[in-house]
């Protein structure tokens, strides 16, 4: 490497310096208990872990006395030096180590046996490592975590400890990324949904299955109806169709060959199979199949905000970000060829007016490619991949959309468009796609009949502009910390009366405020004012509405904002104007 490489810019040196923390965590776990057993250490996207099998559970304090001892071994600066060994010499050196053991065993016999020594530790490993323990820093070390992890993934096999790590080349670097670390945890959507009753989960339930409590329903509702609204508007037709579907829709959609990992298993019911769907297209191909189109008709828009199941692994769930059931704002538009780029062009405008509405402002599009060195996941059809793309990728470009492409990520039936925002905190992900499909129309012999008479075989757009509404309503709770602006509010205003005395007036300034359309609540409680203004804000509710004598004398209402603010007294008309131009003109706060 040239010195310039020697960068945590540089994924390879990352990996590598990640790689060699990990040695020096177990190498510092052994020296201060040495009955622990070993099992595998790798690096990953954010830092390093190991995985070790101990008689004891690993606590807070035994991390922070391993991290002193981690610190110790990088003032040592252990050169770490590469040997290789027959297998029975190896086995022979692993012989206490019991999970070392079985990998060396499972190595293929022509395969290099390869270890790494630093000091006293040696470790079963093909690297690649630092060269001294010397080279990484540290004070820029931190253990994070501790949780538990099957050997080798296998739920039936040893439950181990596995101990999280992270570490940096200066201790700034780690410094901030403790900080924003703590930020993910202050905006964490499963921590917030909690707190402010937006949706639960429970194992008796299943993992992976969410349920909206009534708050979050009504922020789900209320994305719903924004959408369909905007889709309405545009010529969308929306439909109802099963949650389920038989095994042959989905081999004939082709889904059953490159998706059936991702599926739940079929159920078998009156010498059928079915299951519950993945995704919704076959679904919508088979409502257009179900009369004969015309030219004039197309292009036709079906629109459905779909429940759907997909079985994600249990150590991928995180919330209503990713979950085994979710609801796409799904659509499928079919066109003909020389519609393709207005309904591409339609489908961005749609995309960025939405954004726009949310105040979503950091996204990048992303122009999602078959890897042509890997074809078994894709509908093998060499044409119409080098059609599908080159049509997508020349719409994007005469649209004057900037883009990146990236290989390997189009659907298995053809490229698309994929949005991805960044959020606040983390990685970014896709929030909104669209994908060019001369595949399935084709699988399910879908047709229209041309100005010449002649039958020809539709485009198929498929489109989803929030994405799913579940992982959408992560993404806002994460973006502005459950503090939505008044018009996504679960509860926009909470009426509190100042005394017993205001309850009837509050009841009245509730009942004018619900009539005009707003979502009110009145806190009826004998509590403190200071104490209701307080759980409140807590709530996030974007107005407060204070009544008490002067109130009822002058018919007036005093308004204060969930931000501390005091707005001060004006009539209730005045209130509702106020209201409505936030809720109206969707105002970030």
């Amino acid at each position: 490497m040239a010195d310039n490489q020697f960068t945590f810019e540089n994924e390879q040196y990352r990996r590598t310096y990640w790689h060699t923390c990990s040695h020096i965590l177990a190498q510092a776990v052994k020296r201060l208990h040495p009955e622990v057993k070993l099992a595998i250490g790798p690096s990953i996207e954010n830092g390093f872990y190991y995985d070790m099998d101990a008689p004891f559970a690993f606590t807070g304090e035994m991390l922070t006395e391993i991290e002193a001892e981690m610190r110790k071994i990088c003032k040592e600066k252990l050169k770490l030096e590469r040997f290789e060994l027959p297998r029975e010499e190896a086995l022979e050196l692993m012989k206490n180590e019991p999970y070392k053991v079985e990998l060396i065993n499972d190595l293929p016999e022509d395969e290099v046996i390869s270890f790494y020594k630093q000091g006293e530790f040696t470790d079963l490993c093909a690297g690649p490592h630092l060269d001294s323990t010397g080279r990484v820093k540290g004070n820029a070390i931190k253990l994070t975590a501790c949780n538990a992890a099957y050997w080798r993934g296998d739920s039936n096999r040893e439950t181990l400890q596995r101990i999280y790590g992270i570490a940096f080349p200066k201790k700034d670097e780690l410094d901030e990324y403790l900080k924003k670390q703590e930020e993910a945890k202050m905006r964490d959507h499963r921590k917030l949904g909690r707190e402010l009753g937006l949706f639960m989960t429970h194992d008796l339930v299943g993992k992976g299955m969410p349920m909206f409590l009534p708050k979050g329903y009504t922020l789900w509702q209320i994305l719903e109806n924004y959408i369909k609204e905007k889709e309405r508007k545009l010529g969308y037709q929306h439909v109802l169709t099963p949650c389920v579907g038989t095994v042959n829709l989905y081999r004939t959609s082709g889904h059953w060959d490159h998706y059936k990992d991702n599926m739940f298993p079929a159920m078998e019911v009156e010498d059928e199979s079915f299951v519950l769907r993945p995704m919704n297209c076959p679904h919508h191909m088979m409502i257009y199949a179900n009369r004969p189109h015309s030219y004039r008709q197309l292009p036709i828009r079906i629109g459905e905000v779909a429940h759907d199941f997909r079985f994600e692994a249990s150590g991928t769930l995180k919330g209503i970000e990713r979950a085994r059931h979710f609801c796409q704002n799904d659509a499928h538009l079919f066109v003909t060829p020389e519609q393709i780029k207005s309904e591409v062009a339609a489908v961005c405008d749609l995309i960025f007016e939405v954004y726009k509405d949310f105040h979503i402002t950091d996204y990048r599009c992303v122009l999602s490619l078959r890897d042509p060195a890997d074809k078994v996941k894709y509908h093998d059809d060499d044409e119409m991949w080098d059609k599908a793309e080159t049509a997508l990728r020349e719409v994007l470009t005469d649209l004057g959309i900037e883009f990146t492409e990236e290989i390997g990520e189009a659907a298995f039936y053809g490229p698309k468009l994929d949005v991805n925002v960044k959020p606040a905190v983390g990685a970014e992900y896709t929030l909104s796609t669209c994908q060019l499909d001369f595949c399935l129309p084709a699988k399910f012999d879908l047709t229209y009949t041309d100005t010449d008479g002649s039958d020809k075989t539709p485009v198929v757009l498929h489109r989803a502009i929030l994405g799913s509404l579940d992982r959408f309503m992560a993404y806002l709770i994460e973006e502005t910390m459950g503090a939505f602006p008044a018009w996504l509010a679960p509860v926009q205003v909470k009426v509190l009366p100042v005394t017993d005395r205001a309850g009837e007036y509050a009841d009245q300034v509730e009942a004018k405020l619900s009539a005009a359309g707003f979502r009110v609540e009145v806190d009826h409680r004998s509590e403190k004012l200071g104490y209701k203004i307080r759980e409140a804000q807590g709530q996030k509710i974007p107005y407060m509405v204070v009544v008490g004598d002067k109130d009822m004398e002058n018919n007036t209402v005093s308004i204060r904002h969930r931000s501390g603010k005091d707005l001060g007294a004006m009539s209730q008309e005045e209130f509702v104007a106020l209201l409505r131009e936030a809720v109206d003109t969707k105002a970030a706060d």
